[in-house]
């Protein structure tokens, strides 16, 4: 009697869901921020002081009274808030959960208006002009950044941003001076930017020389340059080749005065229009476009891009180029658009920092722009401070641009992927 027996096929096991990995960086940034405001401006200061901030200005369509606070009891409230929004990223990150771009900008606002409140006690902090200059100092730190988007996005490396910059700046101050003409030195600006970005893209792609080192001599070369022409042209006739030739403010009617708004974002210069501009199409393009689609398939796989017929060099050599001519126009800020002469190196870094808010910006334009005002805000915070006067000495406020840049790279962050294919030349 035979015993009948089945067989069953072994099933393979299901495979296993990877978990999403751990970053304690955000928490452990915000928490440490979090108890800096809560020791150093809510639990140390004493006194009773109050703070005032006044919003509206001389032009609006309606005026809003300056208000009071108590500078001690804000400053803790807002650091008592800023701490449980910590704590809210640390049970985030422990549960792999993820909150949105929300939680670090709330924050942010939180801590500044707790700083606020603590430096400046017993004092008035304009907070429309606070807000405003920040905006217009971002200028050249948002034209930077989508010049790093334009060409990181292909696969260029632009470390190049901080001579395109001086080199927008040279050329827009002297064809201004020449012409009379703020706007043909607009105009002019770019044309540097963009010789600077085709020096680039050259040594990179016809070459293959490595784009962090050209990008650096680039800076030194373009610094050489001016500091020379500067030293024997400039100076000898300085009427003649580097006079002031500001851009006037333009401010659009009705919007210009709506209070706080009106003043920050609609009683501008051109620069700081088109800076508008350039950020909204940059996005659009880079998303929901053709183009855009064929510019990012060539930084993250070129040998891809090939197969499906896009000129993988042709299209680095472009938007390089045009990278290079956006941040030249960016470079028009330290000259037409603030109403200064041309000086040494003025552009005192700003490109290197521009490279920052595109990394912090995740290679998106609408993120680089935030970050990009994040650091105008802290460098035009150390000179409404120094003028109201506040206990923080000078020295201190002078670093603050940079300190920010170090804890929002280092600690705000997070894991970012840079294109794939950044830096590494291409050949079929």
């Amino acid at each position: 009697m035979s015993t009948a027996t089945s067989t069953r096929t072994p099933q393979a096991p299901a495979p296993a869901t990877a978990l999403k990995p751990v970053s304690w960086k955000s928490p452990v940034a915000l928490s440490v921020l979090g108890l800096i405001a809560l020791v150093g401006f809510g639990i140390l200061p004493a006194g009773g002081k109050t703070t005032t901030f006044r919003l509206s200005t001389s032009t609006d369509l309606f005026q809003i009274a300056p208000f009071s606070v108590p500078a001690t009891a804000t400053a803790l409230v807002l650091s008592l808030v800023a701490l449980a929004l910590a704590a809210l990223a640390w049970w985030a990150a422990a549960t792999r959960r993820t909150l949105g771009w929300w939680l670090p900008v709330a924050f942010g606002v939180l801590w500044i208006l707790a700083f606020l409140a603590w430096a400046g006690s017993g004092k008035t902090i304009p907070l429309t002009g606070l807000l405003s200059g920040a905006l217009f100092l971002s200028v050249p730190l948002v034209f930077g950044s989508m010049s790093g988007i334009l060409c990181e996005r292909v696969g260029i490396i632009n470390i190049a941003i901080e001579g395109q910059l001086l080199a927008g700046a040279f050329l827009a101050a002297v064809v201004a001076s020449v012409t009379g003409s703020a706007y043909v030195g607009l105009i002019a600006a770019p044309i540097a930017g963009a010789l600077v970005g085709l020096l680039l893209v050259v040594f990179a792609v016809r070459y293959w020389v490595d784009q962090i080192i050209v990008g650096v001599v680039l800076n030194v070369l373009v610094i050489g340059v001016t500091n020379y022409l500067f030293s024997t042209v400039l100076t000898q006739d300085p009427t003649t080749w580097n006079s002031r030739t500001p851009l006037p403010v333009l401010p659009i009617p009705l919007l210009s005065q709506i209070p706080v708004i009106g003043p920050v974002l609609f009683r501008q210069t051109l620069l700081v229009y088109l800076m508008y501009v350039a950020v909204a199409l940059l996005h659009v393009y880079l998303f929901r476009s053709r183009w855009g689609l064929r510019l990012r398939a060539v930084g993250e796989h070129p040998k891809a891009a090939d197969t499906v017929g896009i000129n993988v060099n042709r299209t680095r050599v472009k938007n390089a180029i045009l990278g290079g001519a956006v941040a030249g126009l960016g470079g028009a800020f330290f000259t037409v658009a603030t109403g200064l002469a041309f000086g040494r190196e003025m552009t005192g870094g700003k490109g290197y920092i521009a490279l920052a808010a595109m990394i912090l910006g995740r290679w998106n334009p609408l993120g680089a722009l935030a970050a990009a005002v994040l650091f105008g805000f802290s460098d035009n915070l150390q000179t409404v401070l120094g003028i109201v006067g506040t206990p923080i000495p000078s020295q201190v406020m002078l670093m603050t641009p940079y300190v920010v840049t170090i804890f929002a790279v280092a600690g705000l962050v997070g894991r970012v992927r840079a294109p794939a294919s950044e830096g590494i030349p291409y050949t079929k």
